[in-house]
């Protein structure tokens, strides 16, 4: 029988999760952002990038990807697609790492997955590292060698880097929690000296499509108001006059937000869209 959320329901829904994207300058304070959660509901999912930034009094839970694959003689990248598999549950339409059967091996492994039910949401950082550690597996795939000549094939290599990837954002785009990916931003420039702003991500094909998957990307950065004081604050909206990466599905959100993720996600649950009105194209 199919399942169809009438509109009074959905209405009423309060649980709706929020899947968002966090890229900021290095040190611009995109871990810290941990802090402004329930640290009794989070989990820190910690890819290498460190947890000093939380200080030693945060009292959430943390999981060290890294640390963790070690203890279990595993790649750090396939123990990464293991921990978002269980949290996410297996895909119908997956024959491969994220089927039934997988998902039915990893919880064997990891236990019974209402372990991780008093988490709802998931902080992970970062994006930038799952990147490299992604890369680093692919690179010792038979798909990176050449079949004629046995010789590393970098054009294979970042092709598997690039399905990898996105198949595992997606995975985590469907876990039934609120997902919060932070990663590093840089400044790049053109051969024409032109200046814009890219996600630190290994190959281009997941920085790319990364927007179209998740409902929220923000940019963290610090400005300088008129009266020259600084202050620190989110960029969510795809047409700002910085550059930023930046997209609210929600439509619940000014250009700029103070950097609260926390308030945010609040704000984002009430719901009040404040771009009703579609304005007329000029013709």
């Amino acid at each position: 029988m199919l399942k169809i959320i009438k509109a009074d329901e959905r209405m009423k829904r309060t649980n709706d999760c929020v899947k968002a994207v966090i890229f900021g300058p290095a040190g611009v304070g995109k871990t810290y952002q941990a802090r402004t959660l329930d640290p009794k509901s989070t989990l820190f999912v910690d890819l290498q990038a460190g947890t000093l930034a939380l200080g030693k009094d945060w009292k959430g839970d943390v999981l060290d990807i890294r640390s963790t694959a070690n203890d279990m003689g595993a790649h750090p990248w396939e123990l990464a697609r293991a921990i978002a598999l269980w949290l996410g549950g297996p895909d119908p339409a997956d024959q491969g790492a994220y089927s039934r059967a997988s998902y039915e091996d990893v919880c064997k492994a990891f236990g019974d997955p209402a372990g991780h039910a008093q988490y709802t949401t998931l902080f992970v950082d970062s994006i930038t590292v799952a990147s490299r550690m992604c890369f680093q597996w692919c690179q010792l795939q038979p798909e990176a060698f050449s079949d004629k000549t046995g010789k590393p094939d970098t054009r294979g290599a970042y092709g598997l880097l690039g399905r990898e990837m996105i198949r595992w954002v997606t995975q985590l785009q469907h876990t039934p929690k609120n997902v919060i990916l932070v990663g590093i931003l840089e400044q790049q420039e053109d051969e024409l000296k032109r200046k814009h702003w890219e996600p630190q991500i290994e190959g281009a094909k997941t920085g790319r499509e990364l927007p179209g998957i998740f409902d929220l990307v923000m940019t963290l950065q610090n400005f300088e108001a008129e009266d020259k004081t600084q202050y620190r604050a989110f960029v969510t909206q795809q047409q700002n006059p910085w550059g930023y990466p930046a997209k609210d599905r929600s439509g619940t959100l000014e250009l700029q937000e103070p950097a609260n993720l926390g308030k945010v996600l609040e704000k984002i649950r009430a719901g009040k869209r404040i771009d009703t009105k579609i304005g007329r194209a000029h013709v």
